[in-house]
């Protein structure tokens, strides 16, 4: 098995561990079969991402023990769907994004031109 890439073609580096994300809780955004929605863009999610998500009925800011979620704050990162951050970047209130941290396959779902646009993490 080859190891995930980032948008950058570098090595998929951790999102967070603290909460511990990504669709596996391995604290990287990494994807596989069973990742319909596809959690792969690292954001540092806002106030104003998380009044969004959930007007659209995922409410990212209330914990859900039954699944281990702490639930988000301000300044947190996590693994999002690429949809989702799309969907929040024509909505004017995308996340920034760790570009390191968000994988390649996110590409097929978002321009890297928007991503970069929205990086807290140098492109250099």
């Amino acid at each position: 098995m080859t190891e995930a890439k980032n948008v950058l073609g570098g090595p998929l580096q951790t999102c967070c561990t603290s909460p511990m994300t990504g669709f596996y809780r391995d604290g990287k955004c990494n994807t596989g079969a069973g990742d319909m929605g596809a959690h792969i863009v690292c954001a540092q999610v806002t106030e104003e991402f998380l009044a969004y998500t959930q007007s659209q009925g995922n409410d990212l800011s209330s914990p859900a023990p039954i699944y281990g979620f702490p639930g988000l704050k301000p300044g947190d990162c996590w693994c999002l769907c690429a949809s989702r951050w799309q969907q929040a970047l024509e909505a004017g209130v995308a996340p920034p994004v760790k570009l390191a941290a968000t994988h390649a396959i996110a590409l097929e779902h978002v321009s890297l031109k928007d991503l970069e646009k929205n990086a807290v993490d140098a492109t250099s």
